[in-house]
Parts: C-alpha cells; sequence; structure tokens
C-alpha cells in the first residue's frame, strides 16, 4: 500500500515577490524598446504562476508530478510549488456517513431493519488518492457490507436463543464497538479513520413485526405472572405462619387448603377481589 510522506513547499510570498518583479521587469523591458528579454520574462511569470496554492485548516494536497506521487502538503498558508504538479486537494475534516435501513436476516433468520451513523476522515491522504477509485464511494459501500456482516453474525436477542450472550438489541455498546473494529479493518486500505461508528437504527422488518410485539407481550405477562405467583405463595405462607404462631384461630387441612385458594385467587387475580359475607361454614 501507498505510504503517505510530508512535503514542505515554498513560501508562497516569496514566489510572489519574484513574480512581481519579473513583470515590473518585464514592463521596463517593453518600455526600452527590448521586446525579446520583456517576452521571456512574461512567459516566465506565466509559467510560474499556476504553482500557487493555499491550504486551509484540514486540508491537503496531494502533490503529483508526471504521474510520480511526490508527497503531501498538509500544512496551512500560502505556498507554490513546481507548476507542472497536479495539486489534489484532499479534506481531511470528520464526515458523517447516516445510512439508510437495510433489510437483512439475523443469525436465526428472522428479517430485520438495521442502520448505522459512521464519523470518519483522511487519515493517510496517498492511501485515498492511489489504493481506491474513489474513496466516498467506497465508504459507503463497505460501511453497509460490514453492518450486513454484523446483523448476520448475532440474533436480534434471546427470545429464541436463551444462551446467546451477545444480542443486537440488549448489548448496544458491545454490538457498535465491534462494529468499528469491523469498519477499520475494512477502510484501512483507503486511508480512512472511523472516529465512532454506533447503530442508528434496528426493528423487525415490518412482516413480522406484528408477529414479533405480540411473542414479546406474552413473554412479559408470563414473566409478570410468575413474580406474582411466587410472590402471592410466599404471602400465603407468612400468613399461615403467623395464624399458627400466634394461635389466632385452628385450622385442620381442608380450612388451610381453603384459605390457601382463597388467598392465591385474591392475590393472583388481574381484577380486584369483591368481598363476600359468609356467615355459614365450609360444611353448612
Amino acid at each position: 500500500m501507498k505510504n503517505e510522506h510530508l512535503l514542505k513547499p515554498s513560501s508562497g510570498f516569496f514566489i510572489l515577490g519574484i513574480l512581481i518583479s519579473g513583470l515590473i521587469a518585464a514592463v521596463l523591458c517593453l518600455v526600452l524598446q527590448q521586446p525579446i528579454p520583456g517576452a521571456l520574462l512574461a512567459i516566465a511569470a506565466f509559467l510560474i504562476s499556476p504553482g500557487f496554492f493555499i491550504n486551509d485548516p484540514n486540508e491537503s494536497r496531494v502533490l503529483i508530478l508526471f504521474g510520480t506521487y511526490k508527497g503531501t502538503v498538509k500544512a496551512n498558508g500560502f505556498f507554490w510549488v513546481n507548476p507542472f504538479m497536479n495539486k489534489k486537494m484532499i479534506s481531511q475534516r470528520a464526515k458523517n456517513y447516516n445510512g439508510h435501513a437495510i433489510k437483512v436476516n439475523d443469525k436465526l433468520g428472522n428479517p430485520i431493519e438495521i442502520a448505522a451513523v459512521l464519523v470518519w476522515r483522511v487519515n493517510n491522504t496517498a492511501r485515498a488518492c492511489f489504493e481506491v477509485d474513489d474513496y466516498r464511494h467506497f465508504v459507503d459501500v463497505q460501511s453497509e457490507a460490514a453492518i450486513r456482516q454484523l446483523a448476520g453474525a448475532y440474533p436480534y436477542d434471546n427470545l429464541e436463543d436463551d444462551h446467546a450472550e451477545i444480542t443486537l438489541r440488549d448489548s448496544a455498546g458491545l454490538v457498535n464497538e465491534m462494529l468499528e473494529k469491523e469498519l477499520h479493518a475494512r477502510l484501512e486500505i483507503a486511508g480512512i479513520e472511523v472516529m465512532e461508528a454506533r447503530i442508528s437504527h434496528l426493528a423487525y422488518a415490518s412482516e413480522i413485526a406484528g408477529a414479533m410485539l405480540q411473542r414479546q407481550q406474552a413473554t412479559a405477562v408470563v414473566a409478570a405472572r410468575k413474580q406474582i405467583v411466587e410472590g402471592a405463595v410466599g404471602m400465603v405462607e407468612l400468613a399461615l405462619e403467623k395464624l399458627s404462631k400466634r394461635d389466632i384461630v385452628h385450622m385442620d387441612d381442608e380450612r388451610k387448603a381453603a384459605m390457601v385458594s382463597n388467598l392465591l385467587v385474591v392475590l393472583c387475580s388481574e381484577k380486584a377481589a369483591s368481598p363476600v359475607v359468609n356467615t355459614g361454614t365450609l360444611h353448612h
């Protein structure tokens, strides 16, 4: 791969002074009726002038002379180089890649929609200029490829795979870190530095979103009911223990079973219990 090396060009102000002096000398030669020296000085000034350029902050110039890479100018200011050099400007400012949502299959084959946001900049101007045809288009294509590969390597969640340690939905920090590493490996050839990468959109595809939502709701309901039942059993156990310990009422196994049944109904019911006054006993 092409390695970048910095080049220190001549000061543009110094060469500009020489150019102005040459033009003044050319005018004087014409006034003194010496057209040949005046014409030569004018031609020299014309040939020298294309060598001037200005580098703004976070901009660089890749210098190419007759197909040969001569170096990169990253310093800011007004400079002059060989006028026959091709000066290709490459910005080194940070840029955003806001990817659109793409439809892919996760590890379990479920269709999902995923998108990512990438912050990048050119770090090696020589690679960006010579190793790829269009480094901006290269970033777009490789970013989408990295997102597709990451989405296919892990499940969306652990509803279908209880043993999944990494999921796209629950392991956001780790997934973003892996995406950043994958992008760095892919874009290094183009001299691109990945400053930040994160998932910006993640959802089931529209054709299964409704079914998956019902499944998630059912899972949440089952988990909630399980917690309610465990709490109710503990409360019933505590009630029986307190009644027995304080000798408030003596109950045989049949009455204990009826009390347990009533308490569980009251505690586990989704609606508030309606009190009923019983004037009799369990046997009458």
